[in-house]
């Protein structure tokens, strides 16, 4: 299945850059969705030197077509030199969550919907849980 979404990834050093960028990206609607993963160990080559980090890595569901916003504004919003923001095409996803990805941010779904998705999509990514009834219903309401 070829679709029109992408995966972005974003290592961040702190909760308070972690946090601006999120918010950032959702309010400036160029996510559908952002999840912060803690405790990501990250070793890497840096000037010259293998160099050891703790980082919060960034899961940043979009549209393939926002791909040169994302960059840029994470080029002005993050305090690395260099910003790891990497990009991979999701090429299968349910429908409902094709569908909600695809939809304008905040535009389509009620806030309660967004919330029951949000809390679907945790149970789903972090517990492997299916989706509940509710949360199904929601989707056959988009």
């Amino acid at each position: 299945m070829n679709t029109k979404y992408d995966i972005c990834f974003v290592t961040v050093g702190d909760k308070k850059t972690a946090e601006k960028i999120t918010s950032g990206l959702l309010e400036g609607r160029l996510a559908a969705c952002v999840s912060a993963v803690p405790g990501v160990e990250s070793s890497y080559w840096w000037k010259d030197r293998i160099e050891k980090s703790s980082e919060i890595l960034l899961i940043i569901k979009t549209r393939r077509a926002l791909r040169e916003d994302i960059m840029q504004f994470v080029k002005n919003n993050h305090p690395y030199n260099v910003p790891e923001t990497v990009f991979t095409e999701i090429d299968g996803a349910s429908k409902e969550y094709l569908d909600w990805l695809g939809a304008k941010p905040g535009e389509t779904l009620t806030r309660d919907q967004q919330e029951q998705l949000a809390r679907g999509e945790e149970a789903y990514v972090h517990e492997g849980k299916a989706p509940s009834a509710e949360l199904k219903h929601t989707f056959a309401r988009l």
